[in-house]
């Protein structure tokens, strides 16, 4: 296989027989010191559904679309739709596109990409109502589905064309290129190849990434002019902002709700804030804690929780208290579902359910995965000792976190969850469905909480292409997850970006948190 005069898609010392191991070094005139809470766990884009993973997506591949910030939909892989019928939709792609490799991207591509999407653990939920992909040329791709589907377009922003040239194979273990191995290793989490603004150069995981612009990238009209991208996984909020004031980094994310003012009275740096929509919460698993299982129990605890002072003191304000999913906005947010903080009503109900003395219980939550998250973990443990539950409380890094909420480690775990497909029904297939390791529905569901009623009831609504009756339908799922307390919501977590002042952030961020940093631009007179 020759190579171009691209640059190699691969972590430093991964070889390729019969490849030109060309130097992957770009231009260094226009560098971004960027410094996140933490770098991307694998370079497998199907490995994890999580934002980091989407975040890179978005660096070294292209979806076929993309959401604007009005949550539009936009070209990019894809130029062209057109709904054929009740079930099929056909793309017309992009032609003249390369992937990094200097393979050709083509609509076989896209099927070997949904395909592996289907079998990825994280991610075949989703995928689940798209029945066949067929690549009717080079350039045509024509996805069909069982039933009618109402959001084939918002799935359409999660494919992110992979080279399956270059993934096929097998590698030098005699292990399948194309493999998915969850929090392990394998060729595709530490070789990339895709269509994407930028190249991995390097990638020490937990220390150091480095990015270069693709020379042969398609989009010409892209503003951006950034050539190379060095992150620094920086977990400590105050040294991650103190990077950024001293100069030391250019672009920091997120911003702790502790520094806002500080970064936003600084004369040399830039604060971005948008209101959020990931829901952080927690579950209360039924496997494990026989109470749980009570809904009196779930509900004990859903009172005993403080949403409002949580946003306050601890997020400063920086959150949306929450009492459902579903965000505001959203087809199945419901105005009038209150948070129903009320600390004797919570003694009350655990009396009823035969709990008045309370028993032991353990937590897991990650340390630098959402903000503050480890405080906000300490905080409700306090609040439920307030009704007898002694917490065992233990913390970690989001890298080992993972590992754990994947086996189910602990009796009440925390996540974060921003809807995949800007929809409400995502919140119900993966959170809260009966557990189906077939299918992949309740691939996070951590409760193990589970109501075939409302699985039903779901399935029926992303059937629904009448909008008002899907949002009625949606509604119904809220209302019934919030009377049954399957899970103890806290807030909608706010979004915060910072940078020097000349670099512009402020285009290529959006509500996702997936900034288009192949868009960025530095402005150097500045």
């Amino acid at each position: 296989m020759m190579f171009k005069r691209t640059l190699l898609a691969a972590v430093v010392g991964a070889t390729m027989t019969g490849a030109a191991m060309l130097p992957a070094v770009a231009s260094a005139e226009t560098t971004l010191r960027m410094a996140y809470d933490a770098d991307p766990v694998s370079l497998d884009i199907h490995e994890q559904l999580s934002g980091g993973i989407l975040q890179l997506s978005h660096m070294t591949h292209d979806p076929l679309v993309r959401w604007t910030k009005d949550l539009e939909f936009e070209p990019r892989l894809a130029t062209e739709w057109e709904q054929v019928d009740d079930t099929t939709m056909r793309m017309t792609l992009r032609d003249g596109v390369e992937f990094h490799s200097g393979n050709a991207f083509s609509a076989e591509d896209v099927v070997w990409t949904v395909e592996r999407l289907k079998r990825s653990p994280d991610f075949k939920a989703i995928f689940t109502p798209i029945e066949s992909v067929t690549a009717i040329d080079e350039t045509t791709v024509e996805f069909k589905t069982a039933e009618p589907y109402p959001l084939l377009l918002n799935l359409a922003t999660y494919i992110f064309p992979m080279d399956s040239e270059f993934y096929s194979g097998n590698d030098d273990d005699g292990d399948p290129k194309d493999e998915i191995v969850k929090n392990g290793n394998s060729f595709a989490s530490s070789n990339l190849s895709g269509t994407g603004p930028y190249t991995v150069v390097e990638h020490r995981k937990g220390t150091r990434m480095e990015f270069a612009r693709n020379p042969n990238y398609w989009d010409s009209e892209s503003p951006g002019n950034v050539d190379t991208i060095v992150l620094t996984p920086i977990s400590e909020n105050a040294t991650r902002v103190a990077a950024l004031l001293s100069g030391d980094v250019d672009f920091i994310a997120p911003v702790p709700p502790n520094d806002l003012e500080r970064v936003r009275q600084s004369e040399d740096v830039q604060l971005v804030t948008l209101s959020g929509t990931r829901i952080i919460f927690f579950h209360m698993n039924q496997e494990r804690v026989e109470a749980f299982k009570d809904p009196k129990v779930r509900q004990a605890f859903a009172y005993a929780v403080n949403q409002d002072a949580i946003a306050d003191r601890l997020m400063k304000g920086f959150a949306t208290p929450a009492a459902q999913f579903s965000p505001e906005g959203y087809a199945g947010h419901i105005d009038s579902l209150e948070r129903r903080y009320d600390l004797e009503k919570a003694k009350a109900l655990m009396e009823e359910a035969g709990y008045a003395d309370g028993f032991e219980i353990t937590m897991m939550a990650p340390n630098n995965r959402y903000v503050n998250d480890a405080k906000i973990a300490q905080a409700v443990a306090t609040m439920l000792a307030r009704i007898n539950v002694d917490v065992d409380l233990k913390t970690l890094p989001k890298a080992q976190y993972w590992g754990e909420f994947d086996d189910r480690a602990a009796d009440m775990m925390m996540i974060g969850w921003h809807a995949d497909t800007e929809d409400s029904a995502n919140f119900h297939e993966y959170l809260t469905a009966c557990p189906d390791a077939d299918t992949g529905a309740g691939q996070y569901n951590a409760g193990n909480y589970c109501n075939p009623e409302l699985d039903k009831l779901v399935a029926e609504a992303n059937l629904e292409v009448d909008l008002e009756k899907r949002a009625e339908m949606l509604k119904q799922v809220e209302q019934t997850l919030y009377d049954e307390a399957a899970v103890v919501p806290l807030h909608w977590q706010d979004l915060a970006w910072a940078s020097a002042a000349n670099v512009d952030i402020e285009p290529v961020l959006n509500v996702m948190n997936f900034p288009y940093l192949g868009d960025l631009v530095i402005n150097e007179d500045e």
